[in-house]
């Protein structure tokens, strides 16, 4: 049977290479997105959205969470609460609840992938990203938490942790954070939408099946753990 995928932000970036992935592996993948173009129009911080979409998400056999906004790229006292929040409610939130929408099916079948797509700044912190670089710890946080909860259940819950990517998103970057970046990964480039979707691909298949609450860089050497 084919099985059902949905990719929060799949409509441009690295969630539109992953789409593009899964479907070259022969899954009915639907994306979902604020952006009008997407099969589930919503935003993924709405737990009302999600609830409405309940019938869909049923049916879900692969989550890949790649919804996300940068927030605010100022020093953390200049932090407006309301940039802090929308930044965590979408990159943490938003997995969060779509998580929590799809878990129950896929413990009924025995079978489930969720890919949560973190950041290098999960781990190491960008300067003048507080909020980016938190919500991204805090998913990765969840992918561990979540990942043994479902450990006997069938559903590997895994998060990969890009370095920069050449993205929409992060062609619009102050160009000295995007220096600032680049300098520290070893291969001296940014990475590509396509690298982080083979993973993501692989992530989501039958042959990943003894890693789960795991994250998998996508660097190009700049992770130290």
């Amino acid at each position: 049977m084919q099985k059902t995928a949905v990719v929060t932000g799949g409509t441009r970036g690295i969630g539109e290479a992953i789409v593009d992935r899964l479907r070259e592996d022969g899954l009915r993948v639907l994306t979902a997105d604020v952006d009008p173009r997407a099969d589930i129009v919503i935003d993924v911080s709405s737990s009302d959205q999600i609830d409405e979409q309940a019938e869909v998400l049923g049916r879900v056999d692969v989550l890949v969470n790649c919804a996300g906004v940068v927030g605010p790229n100022v020093p953390l006292w200049e932090v407006e609460e309301s940039a802090w929040r929308r930044t965590v409610d979408v990159n943490l939130t938003g997995a969060f609840l779509m998580c929590r929408a799809v878990v129950p099916g896929m413990r009924e079948r025995k079978w489930g992938r969720i890919v949560n797509i973190a950041s290098i700044a999960g781990k190491e912190g960008n300067p003048n990203l507080a909020a980016y670089s938190a919500s991204k710890a805090g998913l990765i946080g969840l992918t561990k938490s979540l990942g043994k909860e479902l450990a006997l259940d069938g559903v590997l819950v895994n998060a990969v942790a890009p370095a920069v990517v050449a993205t929409p998103m992060n062609a619009e970057t102050d160009p000295a954070v995007l220096a600032y970046m680049v300098a520290r990964i070893p291969m001296g480039r940014v990475g590509t939408p396509n690298e982080v979707a083979e993973l993501v691909a692989w992530l989501s298949s039958d042959k990943c099946s003894f890693s789960t609450a795991a994250v998998f860089d996508c660097t190009g050497g700049r992770a130290t753990y």
